[in-house]
């Protein structure tokens, strides 16, 4: 689950926790590793933007925008995630929103509702992967 192959390694530690049952409404500012048990209703960013670790476990939900530098989700987000290195989406993730990343993974049952933007690389521009309807013509 934390596994990258070129970049910067996500953080392996969790130093904080939103834990089953709590409800947080507001923006959550965090560093090192946060794991979201619970639900958040507010934007939830690492302090740089870029470095930190969140993990949606299959419980929670998530109703902001996400930026954070490595992301692992298995619950359900409604709004946009910005993964400036990386983002992980486990069976059970459910996003409502456009996506921005850098490295993504996608299991098998995931579902995104949104568009998959792939950024290059810092500074240079994005290039947006459109997805089609299968016909069954």
């Amino acid at each position: 689950m934390f596994g990258i192959k070129n970049g910067k390694a996500p953080q392996n530690s969790i130093d904080s926790l939103i834990g089953a049952g709590t409800r947080v409404e507001g923006n959550v500012v965090f560093s090192g590793g946060l794991r979201v048990d619970g639900e958040v209703r507010g934007n939830i960013s690492s302090e740089n933007g870029q470095e930190g670790t969140l993990v949606i476990s299959e419980k929670a939900s998530v109703e902001g925008a996400i930026s954070v530098g490595h992301v692992v989700i298995n619950g359900t987000v409604i709004g946009p995630v910005f993964a400036g290195e990386s983002l992980e989406l486990l069976p059970a993730a459910r996003v409502t929103g456009d996506v921005e990343y850098h490295q993504i993974e996608i299991q098998q049952g995931a579902v995104i509702q949104g568009r998959l933007v792939h950024q290059v690389s810092a500074g240079v521009g994005a290039k947006t992967v459109e997805l089609k309807l299968a016909s069954n013509s």
